[in-house]
């Protein structure tokens, strides 16, 4: 529907609505017959997240500051640690400042975790989950490095300073100098490379450790340390992004707070982060592999939809 119509009215139409539900079912469904139990955690907590790159929305109750989770990674965890098993969650996630074309501040998410796993076993899973709803056939699994070196001749890991800075000012059109290495990849990624993956399935992985977040660290086969994380993507379009989880306590806490003195730099809103997740880490979290996925992102690849306001019934203009 176009911005003309009444604000009463849902900006996606009633069949896209239609497939919205029909997509839900067919999660479940998938996850059903792997016997991956669907799982429910808070959407307001006392907590918030610690990643630069993201901002917690802030609501009051019973006078105190909470926050909408910007995801269900914490709760899922916490639930892992107690022994609950491989699980899902299908629901909705907030974030401060996301609105666009393919951005939402009240969007949906599925995340899942798998006991046991590792992140080559679960980026198998979300190609037959991608596969299946989207009707692809074709999936490519390359790494980071392979990727870059195939496009730009280039070693994402091994490239000085100054070869990535020339590389984005080659391949980028910039008005300013990136302010550090993976500034620079990043630009790279999403203005060249994205771009180039074509139209099937591309699961790419071994991403550099700087960019680890929530992964373990772990020595690929040339001896250069890699975050065991992955990103899907179908036609330039980032729809899930997956680790081989961290489960280390201590190595939990230090990033935490190297997430702070980042943020606090930056002179970016510092938000009280999850001791409640590194105590889970240290009472025993389970070995697992988790994944997350943009749901509203996978409908509208799924039904040939543009833009996200027109797979949402009600997005922010309009709630």
């Amino acid at each position: 529907m176009s911005s003309a119509t009444p604000p009463w009215q849902p900006t996606a139409s009633i069949q896209a609505l239609h497939q919205r539900a029909a997509l839900l079912a067919d999660i479940r469904r998938f996850f059903a017959e792997r016997s991956v139990l669907e799982a429910e955690v808070p959407t307001l907590s006392h907590r918030a997240t610690s990643d630069p790159h993201i901002d917690s929305i802030t609501a009051l109750c019973t006078g105190e500051p909470v926050y909408l989770a910007t995801s269900p990674e914490f709760g899922l965890k916490r639930l892992l640690a107690a022994g609950f098993g491989d699980c899902y969650y299908l629901g909705k996630a907030f974030r401060e400042g996301e609105a666009g074309g393919r951005h939402n501040p009240e969007f949906t998410m599925l995340e899942w975790y798998r006991v046991g796993w590792d992140d080559r076993r679960l980026m198998e899973e979300v190609g037959e989950l991608l596969s299946q709803v989207l009707g692809i056939g074709n999936i490519r699994s390359l790494s980071y490095r392979e990727l870059f070196q195939h496009h730009l001749q280039l070693d994402p890991h091994r490239a000085s300073d100054e070869e990535l800075q020339e590389c984005a000012r080659r391949e980028v059109e910039l008005s300013f100098v990136p302010a550090s290495r993976d500034e620079c990849l990043d630009l790279l990624m999403s203005h060249r490379l994205e771009p180039a993956m074509g139209d099937g399935i591309t699961l790419l992985h071994d991403f550099p450790a700087s960019q680890a977040a929530l992964a373990r660290v772990e020595t690929d086969e040339t001896g250069t340390p890699v975050a065991r994380r992955f990103e899907a993507y179908v036609a330039g379009l980032e729809l899930a992004n997956g680790y081989w989880e961290l489960t280390d306590a201590q190595e939990q806490q230090r990033r935490f707070e190297a997430d702070h003195r980042y943020r606090a730099m930056q002179k970016l809103h510092v938000y009280p982060f999850e001791e409640r997740l590194v105590a889970a880490l240290e009472a025993g979290m389970p070995e697992c592999a988790g994944v997350a996925l943009g749901v509203d992102r996978l409908l509208m690849l799924a039904g040939g939809y543009q833009r996200i306001e027109e797979v949402i019934a009600f997005p922010i203009e309009r709630a």
